[in-house]
């Protein structure tokens, strides 16, 4: 009340600035309250009552005789308009703090099957989810950090906000950045972090790791320490661009994505072709066209068994 008449202390100020920086609800309470003082001023201000003038009248009333003796000393209108104010006051933070509680943030689930689902949060970020994953977050952030749960895979595009930090929990791992994009997964109890634009860090154990663009990092449930590696290739980003882009890319590590991608069990045959290089893109392209390429660009025999199992020989 002392901050709104103009009457509080240097450190009263100072205490009602940092109340309000703490929290978002305080400021929009703050505001509220203000908004509703500032009303009542306005509505004192437009009194077209004279008291002077009314109290020379009831002197002169009582001076002619027709007014009995017992003299009142005039209340003054401004007492009025001091009990609206705290009256209205009340009601309108009572009403503040009944529309703030039912408009309480919900608990939102987006969760995939066999396909990949994109969806819009409500600062702006766009996800876009794999199959088998799934996100929780709330229908609108509130306080000071924008804070979802992942399952599974999905790739970040995250609207910029310095002051509210866009946080992932995926097991026991904290991904924070500001604003940027990036892909986690977790499978297995392993997570990997490849980060395409901006900052990221990535948080497990008390412990902290920088990315930048170009970079990744594994985590694994079982190690202590996780160090930053170079991002070799793009197959992490197939779901999203439907394609797989090979550049030098070991034969067992484009097994993997294939698998992943169509639901199938592609088994190598022999050691030796775990490492064979293959340098190609596939952009949306079936099953068999991509065994094709594979058997004539590396010289490679695929044998396909009757329980579905795909061997390269």
């Amino acid at each position: 009340m002392k901050h709104l008449l103009g009457e509080a202390s240097p450190d009263e100020e100072q205490s009602v600035t940092e109340w309000m920086k703490g929290n978002e609800t305080h400021q929009e309470y703050y505001n509220q309250f203000k908004k509703i003082w500032d009303q009542s001023k306005a509505l004192a201000s437009e009194s077209n009552v004279d008291v002077n003038k009314a109290w020379e009248r009831f002197q002169n009333r009582i001076t002619e005789g027709h007014v009995p003796a017992k003299i009142l000393k005039p209340r003054f209108s401004w007492l009025r308009i001091a009990a609206s104010i705290i009256l209205i006051t009340g009601l309108g933070i009572t009403l503040f703090m009944l529309v703030n509680k039912n408009t309480a943030p919900k608990e939102m689930v987006a969760q995939t099957g066999q396909n990949v689902l994109i969806d819009t949060l409500s600062d702006g970020s766009v996800i876009t989810l794999n199959k088998r994953s799934t996100i929780t977050y709330p229908s609108k952030f509130k306080g000071n950090t924008r804070a979802i749960a992942l399952k599974g895979e999905a790739f970040f595009n995250v609207a910029p906000d310095k002051k509210k930090p866009f946080i992932i929990s995926v097991n026991d791992v904290q991904v924070t950045v500001v604003g940027t994009s990036f892909n986690i997964k977790n499978e297995n109890g392993n997570t990997e972090v490849v980060v395409e634009t901006g900052i990221v860090r990535v948080t497990r154990a008390g412990k902290t790791v920088e990315l930048n663009p170009g970079e990744k990092i594994m985590i694994n449930t079982n190690d202590s320490v996780a160090t930053k590696q170079k991002v070799t290739d793009k197959l992490y980003n197939y779901y999203r661009t439907k394609e797989f882009v090979c550049d030098d890319t070991p034969l067992w590590k484009l097994v993997q994505v294939l698998n992943e991608a169509y639901g199938t069990k592609i088994i190598i045959g022999r050691k030796e072709l775990n490492n064979m290089q293959i340098t190609t893109t596939f952009y949306n392209e079936s099953l068999e066209k991509v065994l094709e390429v594979i058997h004539l660009t590396l010289d490679i025999t695929v044998i396909k068994k009757e329980d579905g199992q795909i061997i390269l020989q």
